[in-house]
Formats: C-alpha cells, structure tokens, sequence
C-alpha cells in the first residue's frame, strides 16, 4: 500500500480507528492501509453495526471514519450526530461525493473535517494524524 518513495517510518501507534463504509473494496483497502501505517482497525459494514461497536464497553476507538452514504436506513450524518451525543470528545472523519454533503458535514464535525471521495489514503492518514493530533492529552 505504501508506495516506493515513501520515506516515512511507519511508528507504533496505539490508536484504534473504526472505519464505517458499505462499499466492501474501498473498506478493505483503506483499512488494510490505515494498519500498514500501525493503526488498530475495526471494520463496520453500516451505521448500525458501527453503533453496536461504539456501545461495547471492551471497544475503544479514537477516530471514525465514515462514508456518507452508508446504503442502509441511517446514513453517515445520522451517525455522526448519535457519537456526538453518545460519544462526546470521539473524533468523525465523514467522506462523502457532493459538495453539499461536505458542508454539513463540516457542520457536523468541529472545525469541518471531511474528505471529498474519492480519497487517496495518504489524505485520509493525514486527516486521522490531525484530529488524533488537536485531542486534549491526559
């Protein structure tokens, strides 16, 4: 995944990042990605099982990433508001193909982050590296 010039040392990292997206392929290689970069992954396939993680209490995640259009009843704004009110302080990356659906997300999200699809996963690891970056340590 990583690509030749890649110069940088991929660094122990002990933060989880749950990657919500129905479309199996992109999941899979942004997943797979994320962990080649030492990133702890759980995988959600819908809304639904991302809030049955979310409500384990011997699952912890830092970061979400999260398709807009998930394909199922409850979509990725949908689920970005229920961790905002059942998860406070958890980070949500939405990524999403229409410009209106990157403004509400920005209006979901503190200080907007969101990602126009398709993304390349350098972009995405660099989101993940800021918001993990801007969290209150302690």
């Amino acid at each position: 995944m990583r690509g030749d010039g890649d110069t940088e040392a991929v660094a122990t990292v002990t933060e989880t990042v749950l990657v919500v997206e129905a479309d199996v392929l992109v999941r899979l290689v942004i997943a797979a990605y994320l962990r080649d970069c030492g990133y702890r992954v759980i995988e959600a396939t819908s809304a639904d099982e991302a809030m049955l993680f979310l409500g384990r209490d011997d699952l912890r995640a830092d970061v979400v990433l999260c398709a807009v259009d998930l394909g199922g009843e409850t979509d990725g704004f949908a689920l970005a508001q229920w961790i905002r009110r059942q998860r406070p302080g958890l980070e949500v990356l939405l990524a999403g193909t229409v410009a209106r659906e990157a403004h509400i997300a920005g209006q979901l999200c503190d200080g907007g982050p969101h990602l126009a699809r398709p993304y390349a996963p350098q972009v995405v690891l660099d989101r993940i590296r800021r918001l993990l970056a801007r969290r209150p340590r302690g």
